[in-house]
């Protein structure tokens, strides 16, 4: 594999600004939220900038008042939003005990922490987001620790195909081993299997000679133990994401998401961002995806939800299955006591249990930026513009004013992502359909916090299935609708690489 771009003159460095301007531009639904003069306001404080000589109002506060200013350490993911009352500060403290809580199997003399599994990846949800920040795939000889397989197979009739263009399903499991291949079990139950990674080096060179080796993985499943996989299934390797400022996304208007979408590219930019609807498992309302790696929650609230059930096997009034992803083709796992305690309701993490942990995870505060004004970082974020990465990885956002928490009302935010699925290339496919996502398709990843992840996890490991080994890596990586924004980065001599870097470790 090798990347050969055009050389890029200077006048390039504003035409990534220029496209981001047009892109934005186009027709859009308006916010409901904001009086004209608001809207106004909000429209010229999210405008993407022209000057990068020096820093805009505000950019230091990736998330406007909650943003977190302590020492930037190995704890930066996990501090409370700055603008969190104290009496709030006790439901953070209880859901923060409740994603560090390691569950164990009934019956159990710890009645509220029983109902593990009976199948499972994690016996907490802090053991797959390390210090609320990102997992990564196993080492040689290593089980995985905080990536999973995620398992589905493609619609067989048109039924199917109907169900999940009505939003009631996302895709369709493995008959055998379910939506998730879990590798770990109670005792007394074998657990599914062994997840396998293996990896073929593959150097690029870029423009200027340097060459970067690129490393491309291929999963298997060894020691089944209820039989083959379905011929169809996928296997799709997803590693769990840092957990920062969520309820700040779920507060961003949906107007404001939509208004970048171009399912067409009919501005010509090669973008051509398309919008996930999901169905909310609360309320059954089809709503607008905006978490997960294919958008496929619409609320921080159903994405606790799913990992309860799937990566732990815990029921919640979301997902009330307290075998979790056990299949009817595994009875024996059906057949295991659960945690269900009637006293306490129908299922294993019964309210307040989920509301907390979802308060917890919605007010993880976004760190305060680094040397924002620094000339390094400042060509940096020039070059991000010029060579397009701002078309996907949209800068800011002005949060709903009537959101329903005030600590998430009307904040100016500076996330990165625009939240929408795009194509990035055969290079990049799971061949995996997750409700309107194509096998080809990715959310855009917020960006913010990106430059503390060897802080915080003491490793870097990035993309959906943490392939790539450093920032340089991932770019590279990016084709299909990235792939313009790849090239333009692989034509730059190292020291602009080095500042475009510099800019991401800013974030």
């Amino acid at each position: 594999m090798q990347f050969l771009p055009p050389s890029i003159s200077k006048p390039f460095f504003f035409a990534g600004a220029a496209c981001l301007v047009a892109s934005m531009t186009l027709a859009a639904p308006l916010r409901d939220d904001l009086t004209e003069k608001d809207r106004r306001r909000v429209d010229t404080v999210t405008a993407p900038t022209t000057d990068f000589t020096r820093p805009e109002p505000f950019e230091a506060m990736s998330a406007g008042a909650t943003t977190s200013t302590n020492k930037p350490d190995s704890g930066a993911f996990s501090h409370p939003s700055a603008t969190m009352t104290f009496e709030r500060k006790q439901d953070f403290k209880l859901g923060n005990a409740l994603f560090q809580k390691l569950w164990v199997s009934s019956p159990s003399s710890t009645q509220a922490s029983d109902g593990l599994g009976p199948l499972y990846n994690a016996r907490s949800c802090q053991t797959c987001h390390v210090k609320d920040g990102r997992g990564r795939p196993p080492r040689a000889g290593e089980d995985a620790v905080s990536m999973f397989l995620r398992l589905a197979r493609p619609a067989h009739s048109e039924a199917e195909r109907a169900a999940i263009a009505r939003h009631e399903v996302l895709n369709f499991p493995d008959e055998t081993y379910g939506r998730q291949l879990q590798n770990l079990a109670i005792p007394g139950l074998a657990a599914e299997g062994k997840p396998l990674v293996t990896y073929a080096e593959k150097p690029v060179r870029l423009a200027d000679g340097e060459v970067v080796m690129l490393r491309k993985p291929d999963y298997a499943v060894a020691d089944l133990q209820y039989g083959p996989l379905g011929a169809d299934t996928t296997l799709s390797a997803r590693v769990a994401m840092p957990t920062l400022g969520l309820g700040l996304i779920e507060a961003i208007a949906e107007a404001d998401i939509l208004a970048g979408a171009d399912p067409d590219d009919k501005n010509s930019d090669g973008i051509s961002g398309r919008p996930a609807f999901v169905r909310d498992h609360r309320t059954g309302e089809v709503k607008l995806g905006r978490f997960g790696w294919k958008a496929q929650n619409a609320s921080v609230r159903d994405q606790s939800a799913g990992a309860f059930s799937h990566d732990i096997g815990i029921s919640t009034p979301e997902a009330p299955n307290a075998s979790g992803d056990c299949t009817d083709v595994q009875k024996d796992c059906l057949a295991m006591p659960t945690g269900v305690q009637p006293r306490l309701g129908p299922v294993e993490a019964p309210d307040p249990i989920l509301d907390l942990v979802t308060f917890y995870t919605e007010n993880l505060a976004v760190p305060q930026r680094r040397n924002v004004g620094d000339p390094a970082v400042l060509q940096g974020k020039q070059l991000f513009y010029a060579s397009g990465c701002a078309s996907c990885h949209i800068p800011k956002f002005v949060t709903r004013r009537d959101d329903a928490d005030p600590m998430h009302s009307f904040q100016l935010i500076w996330p990165y992502s625009d939240f929408l699925l795009h194509d990035m290339g055969e290079a990049l496919a799971d061949g995996q359909q997750v409700g309107e996502a194509s096998g080809r398709e990715w959310r855009t990843q917020p960006l913010w916090g990106i430059g503390l992840t060897q802080s915080v996890n003491g490793n870097g490991f990035y993309l959906h299935d943490g392939r790539a080994r450093s920032p340089t890596e991932a770019i590279l990586w990016h084709s299909g609708e990235g792939e313009s924004a790849r090239d333009a980065f692989a034509a730059l001599q190292k020291s602009d690489r080095q500042a475009l870097l510099a800019f991401l470790e800013s974030l």
